[in-house]
């Protein structure tokens, strides 16, 4: 029996890159051989996509750019080639592939722009569609539907960087409404780059042209004092998902940013997480919830606060396209719930064609 083409993408033109490599280099590894063919696409910062044939080993370091061997390659939208086409010299050819994994976070990969090309495309791809990957990846659009739902999170405003070339009146809304310290977030931005803590007007403004080095948008959180606690969840959308053990994080630095999650390596993990049973129960309800809510299908991993001074359980954002690191929470959690990695990679395949077969039958 032939084994299936699956084509790992990963690399990207976004600020979350490296994590990319890191997250496809464990995808690769762990990816059933008995039943898959791996093909290699890489995505360079510059947004050049190339057919990669090399070693593994070489891709988490950035190397893998520099392979003699690689030439330009990308995914067809014509649905009668099913594949990609690469480019040698003048000459092109196409190759078939069965299936996408598209290993890629952050912006240009995680928020429907590459979904839609895989969708032109007609072949099957693991993770959330368009129109869900493009709603989780803006904070300010998932909080507004999630407050619709009823599901509890911290209080929150935003602004358009319209509206923040009038700061002083926007900080004397968001100040009232939110109280400092205030967390500042772009609203399309993940692996919190971008992200920080303002605990006064002056750090606000600087934590503001921080965040608008990475969006045009910017998302104000009320600053939660309590565990952060984080769920695995896999599905087909209108279907009872699976929701993991939750998981709790204490993270090296002040808060959860980008260095405490992929450099320091000093964050500790408590799996499960460190609250009660009842509590344990009603952030998988809730995980649950948010999925459906948000229209996912394949995966997410959705985080939470559980405040230290009122026991609330408050949803803090939705992850279409986790970490897939050998450290990263998500496998993590779902081989603690019972399905180890290689295991969780074929059910997400497996999910990606169930899904195709749906829409075009």
């Amino acid at each position: 029996m032939a084994k299936i083409k699956v084509a790992v993408i990963f690399g990207g033109a976004s600020s979350e890159h490296e994590v990319s490599l890191l997250s496809a280099t464990s995808v690769i590894e762990n990816i059933p051989t008995d039943k898959y063919e791996i093909i290699q696409i890489g995505i360079t910062k510059k947004g050049r996509w190339l057919f990669y044939p090399g070693p593994v080993e070489l891709i988490k370091n950035g190397k893998w750019e520099t392979y003699a061997d690689c030439v330009p390659a990308i995914i067809s939208p014509d649905r009668t080639t099913k594949g990609i086409i690469k480019f040698d010299g003048k000459d092109f050819t196409t190759q078939k592939i069965d299936v996408v994994f598209p290993v890629l976070h952050g912006k240009n990969g995680e928020d429907g722009t590459i979904q839609g090309l895989f969708a032109l495309s007609a072949i099957p791809y693991v993770g959330c569609n368009v129109i869900s990957s493009a709603m989780c990846m803006d904070k300010a659009v998932t909080n507004t539907l999630l407050e619709y739902a009823g599901i509890a999170q911290a209080d929150w405003d935003y602004a358009t960087k319209t509206e923040l070339e009038d700061f002083d009146a926007v900080e004397a809304r968001v100040s009232a409404k939110l109280g400092y310290p205030i967390f500042v977030k772009p609203a399309n931005a993940g692996s919190s780059v971008g992200v920080s803590k303002a605990n006064n007007k002056e750090e606000l403004n600087d934590s503001v042209n921080l965040a608008l080095t990475s969006d045009r948008k910017v998302v104000f959180e009320r600053a939660i004092s309590g565990k952060e606690v984080e769920c695995s969840v896999m599905g087909m959308y209108g279907e009872e998902p699976i929701t993991s053990i939750p998981g709790e994080i204490v993270p090296s630095n002040e808060f959860y940013d980008y260095e405490a999650k992929y450099i320091s390596g000093l964050s500790k993990e408590h799996i499960p997480a460190r609250i009660s049973d009842e509590d344990l129960a009603k952030v998988r309800e809730t995980a649950a919830k948010a999925y459906t809510v948000m229209g996912c299908t394949g995966l997410a991993r959705i985080d939470f606060f559980v405040e230290n001074d009122t026991g609330k359980i408050l949803l803090n954002e939705l992850n279409t396209l986790p970490g897939f690191t050998s450290f990263s929470m998500y496998p993590k959690l779902m081989e603690a719930t019972g399905i180890p990695y290689p295991e969780l990679i074929d059910r997400l395949i497996t999910m990606a064609f169930t899904r195709t077969e749906a829409l075009y039958e």
